[in-house]
């Protein structure tokens, strides 16, 4: 799982916005926090990612440069 946090944090600014918009942010973000050991917020993520919590990630991303709610 380490790689994977790895792999998305290496990842262009760019691409790791695209990944942020709705129906992948679910999935990629989700598994993610997973990764980084936020479980719960990880199967919220997957949930519910993909119709409101996209828009916190992008918010996130494009103020800070990373996924940084529960991550």
């Amino acid at each position: 799982m380490k790689e994977y946090v790895k792999f998305i944090d290496g990842l262009p600014f760019i691409i790791r916005l695209i990944l942020a918009f709705p129906a992948l942010d679910g999935i990629v973000y989700g598994i993610y926090r997973i990764a980084k050991g936020h479980v719960i917020a990880g199967i919220i993520w997957i949930f519910v990612g993909t119709f409101i919590t996209w828009v916190i990630d992008i918010f996130t991303l494009l103020t800070t440069g990373k996924v940084t709610f529960f991550a």
